[in-house]
């Protein structure tokens, strides 16, 4: 990790929640923030810390990730440029709940709590963006947990394919997600084991709804994925 003197308002206008702030507005916010850069596998929060920095990913990506006692993986979300991660520990005061891992080369504006706060009380456009992203956070989870409950897991690969596919929709019925998920990405972000992933994988392969090719996966037919999930949601 290195840090980097100087956080220009251009680099402020990245970050989702900052977007809709005045040039006069990011100038006045930059003095307040701090930059640094970490390298890919470089570890930037662990589980039960009590640091309560928040962080804005300027540039590359992060995993959010946790451990079971057992020390097997459960990956709950991969971040990219724009996103915002950490505001959970400096709005509650709590230690952090999950480690976040870089995955490539980052560059990640990190703010200390009591600045985070006086962003939230002074510039009320971001405080409504970042309640909006809180609150879709709530409902993502809300659907993981019925899926976990009421899948088997062959659906809930469709359905964590489905959910990685929405971010990167081609056109009306294709996506690309790029760089293609490893077949224990899927297994630890759904809780089961790789071999159950590359199983169903093949068989999504040999019924031309996906394929993986070039460091991508390619998925031809979303409307048919999206039917295969819907047949086990809607029951006999």
């Amino acid at each position: 990790m290195t840090d980097i003197v100087k956080v220009s308002p251009a680099m402020i206008g990245t970050i989702e929640v900052f977007r809709q702030l005045s040039q006069q507005q990011r100038e006045s916010l930059s003095p307040l923030l701090k930059a640094r850069k970490y390298l890919a596998n470089e570890h930037i929060i662990s589980r039960g810390d009590d640091s309560k920095d928040v962080f804005f990913i300027v540039s590359g990506m992060v995993r959010v990730t946790s451990y079971t006692a057992g020390g097997k993986e459960v990956s709950f979300r991969d971040m990219s440029a724009g996103q915002m991660f950490g505001e959970l520990s400096a709005i509650d005061g709590q230690s952090r709940s999950a480690d976040v891992l870089a995955l490539t080369e980052s560059v990640l504006v990190v703010t200390p709590p009591d600045t985070f706060m006086r962003i939230l009380r002074d510039y009320p456009d971001v405080t409504e963006l970042i309640l909006r992203q809180l609150t879709r956070l709530v409902r993502s989870l809300g659907d993981r947990v019925i899926e976990f409950s009421a899948l088997s897991v062959k659906s809930r690969i469709h359905a964590e394919i489905l959910r990685l596919a929405k971010k990167n929709i081609l056109d009306d019925n294709s996506a690309e997600i790029v760089p293609a998920p490893t077949h224990l990405d899927i297994a630890n972000r759904i809780s089961t084991h790789r071999e159950a992933v590359s199983r169903e994988f093949s068989e999504l392969s040999r019924s031309g709804i996906l394929q993986r090719a070039d460091g991508k996966l390619i998925i031809y037919d979303m409307a048919r994925l999206e039917g295969l999930l819907d047949e086990v949601k809607s029951g006999p």
